[in-house]
């Protein structure tokens, strides 16, 4: 099959920036073959980052916020897009895009995904870029029976198949998500909990400036306090059984401030401990599990605090970066999206019903093509 180049667009839930990677993928041999060609990070503007924040759950917004929301972010991806085609393709030329968006609301009832909602409309990307854009994909899924996520699933599946033993793909941004691949055994994937979201609001909540706890610096400097690592331990959410998804819907500001009512604990107890809520619970995952080994990506790989609690609560077991597989940690999810996209360009099903609990596989995501296939009609007639 002819190669595809294809620039895959995201932004997780810590709403750090747009991470844009560019791919080149194509199907041999009954394999998926994919070539990064490079990746760049692309911040949104600050008036941007504050109205998404302003708009987050619980808060309340408006529709006309949400329509403008709706517009930056999609001019901001657009942009990101022009920049990775012009700086990471050969020749400034790729043939697809593939946006995820900006998630504003994930909706969970009673352990079911009603919706999801991802803002960036696409349509500014291919004005931009030329390209034809896939974009909205989770909704299929969902509509499927699933949770629309983790759409990693599909990614660490193919990634880690052959194994010997059951090894976990675990990518840490505001939410935590980990996929378990074994030999013999359905593959299992599900967000774990809290990431670096309670982490980002404890460093709303503390006194100073920071938007986070950079480097673990205050982690390092603190002693996890027992009582509210025992608190917040007992949230629900971590008995559940997988196929499961949760977001800053629930692991929200309020509700680190209701966790932390009567509490003693210094701030730098706080992000100690916050720390390794996300450690303690990522780990017992992977031990329900018997995973073997630990590949991690995202955001959380450069928080020293955090790789070494996580290397504490699952050792023995090795705990590496994924590019000791041969992916950047930063660009995974965004090449997560070029895959995904290059599937549904070819009309092939992309998500992993054992993962997101789908009645079926799905193609993820709806295609929107950049030009006309024909010229318009002179006129329209009315028969009958």
């Amino acid at each position: 099959m002819v190669p595809v180049i294809v620039i895959g667009l995201s932004s997780g839930t810590s709403v750090d920036g747009i991470d844009a990677a560019a791919a080149d993928l194509r199907l041999e041999a009954g394999e998926v073959r994919l070539r990064p060609l490079g990746h760049l990070a692309a911040p949104y503007p600050p008036g941007l980052r504050a109205e998404v924040l302003a708009a987050l759950p619980p808060a309340a917004t408006t529709l006309e916020q949400v329509c403008r929301i709706d517009t930056g972010i999609g001019r901001a991806f657009a942009e990101a897009a022009r920049e990775a085609v012009d700086r990471l393709c050969p020749g400034g030329s790729a043939d697809l895009a593939v946006s995820h968006g900006q998630t504003l609301y994930h909706w969970v009832e009673d352990g079911r995904v009603r919706g999801s909602l991802q803002l960036g409309q696409p349509a500014w990307i291919t004005e931009a870029t030329g390209l034809p854009v896939v974009s909205d994909v989770r909704a299929a899924d969902i509509a499927a029976g699933g949770q629309g996520a983790p759409l990693a699933s599909l990614f660490d599946v193919l990634w880690l198949s052959g194994r010997q033993e059951p090894a976990a793909a675990l990518n840490i941004g505001g939410i935590a998500n980990l996929t378990v691949v074994g030999p013999g055994t359905p593959p299992v994937a599900f967000d774990t909990g809290p990431g670096n979201a309670l982490l980002d609001a404890a460093a709303g909540l503390a006194p100073g400036e920071e938007r986070m706890d950079a480097d673990g610096e205050r982690a390092l400097r603190g002693q996890v306090a027992p009582d509210l690592l025992e608190r917040l331990l007992d949230e629900p959410y971590y008995a559940r059984a997988a196929p499961k998804t949760t977001g800053k819907e629930l692991f929200s500001t309020a509700y680190l401030e209701r966790a932390l009512v009567g509490t003693d604990a210094s701030w730098d107890d706080v992000f100690a401990t916050l720390t390794d809520l996300t450690a303690v619970t990522v780990a017992d995952a992977c031990k329900a599990h018997g995973v073997g080994e630990v590949l991690v990506s995202g955001g959380g790989v450069r928080n020293p605090a955090l790789m070494r609690a996580l290397r504490a609560a699952l050792a023995p077991v090795p705990v590496r970066g994924s590019e000791a597989l041969g992916v950047d940690p930063d660009a995974k999810e965004a090449c997560l999206f070029a895959l995904l996209g290059f599937l549904t360009w070819h009309g092939i099903p992309s998500t992993v019903p054992a993962c997101t609990g789908a009645a079926h596989p799905v193609l993820s995501g709806r295609v929107g093509r950049p030009h006309p296939w024909a010229e318009l009609p002179a006129r329209l007639r009315i028969d009958g």
